[in-house]
């Protein structure tokens, strides 16, 4: 198993784990009625159980920052993607949920499709982007960043699937924002576009996920993040950065990327941290 791959699956793992805890601290944080999206964000952070999710989502942001700068974008986000199968199976052996059939077939689509996609993965584009592209990544991540404000002033039951879909976005312009970047090392990223991209879009999809799982169906936020974090890197990838399959092998790819897609949308209500009903007293 090549270094890349074994890379997005440890981010996976990581993300879904965290994934878990991080949905737990913030129900348990849910502000009261009349409360601002401020005080949503700052109760978060007296919740040990976010805390600990993020410290393992910085692990596997780690885990992802190595695999893509070594597999195309479009096997990195579905790798990644499957983080709900880690949280689905996670939930079901700790928490005591019960998999539906056609839940364990998600967790099997995503298995399988990742196993497609390593097959016939090629390896990334040459491509890193000219400077416009690079510009274009910041303009998009702080777009997002205004969007996600504004959406979480609608009313409470709309917002939940767009504030999923804006984290969705965003981490998927985290994802092209790290690829464009053409020089890691100081003093080169102080003038680089796509290095203040990374902070906007880390930062506004962390607070809008934060938001969206505080807002409603975590279930329909986590499926619209799971498109917009995939869908969009995809495109790219393939169409402005050069990335290939192995041998021309594009109508196998594309199944294998749609198999994983499909089932972590299956998937999509283990975004929530669920816990089993509590008995009646008495």
């Amino acid at each position: 198993m090549s270094l890349g791959l074994l890379s997005a699956l440890v981010a996976a793992l990581l993300t879904g784990s965290a994934t878990v805890l991080q949905a737990l601290g913030a129900r348990r944080a849910a502000p009261a009625p009349g409360h601002g999206q401020t005080a949503a964000l700052t109760g978060v952070l007296h919740q040990w159980p976010f805390l600990v999710g993020i410290a393992l989502d910085m692990l596997g942001f780690v885990a992802e920052l190595v695999a893509l700068q070594r597999l195309p974008l479009y096997v990195v986000e579905a790798a990644l993607s499957s983080a709900l199968a880690v949280t689905a199976v996670g939930a079901a052996r700790t928490l005591h949920v019960r998999l539906r059939r056609s839940e364990w077939a998600g967790v099997a689509a995503v298995c399988a499709g990742l196993v497609v996609l390593a097959l016939t993965a090629g390896r990334d584009g040459d491509g890193r982007g000219d400077q416009a592209l690079r510009l274009g990544v910041l303009a998009t991540a702080v777009a997002l960043t205004a969007a996600g404000w504004a959406v979480a002033r609608l009313a409470r039951a709309r917002r939940a699937p767009l504030l999923g879909l804006v984290a969705g976005l965003q981490f998927g312009v985290l994802g092209v924002a790290v690829r464009v970047l053409p020089s890691p090392h100081l003093p080169q990223l102080l003038a680089e576009p796509s290095a203040y991209a990374v902070a906007v879009a880390g930062i506004g999809g962390f607070a809008a996920l934060t938001l969206a799982m505080q807002s409603g169906s975590v279930t329909s936020a986590t499926a619209a993040m799971v498109l917009g974090e995939t869908l969009g890197p995809a495109v790219v990838g393939v169409l402005l950065l050069g990335d290939r399959t192995r041998h021309d092998a594009v109508p196998l790819a594309a199944a294998g990327f749609a198999a994983a897609i499909v089932g972590a949308l299956t998937l999509a209500r283990f975004g929530d941290a669920e816990q089993p009903a509590a008995a009646p007293a008495g």
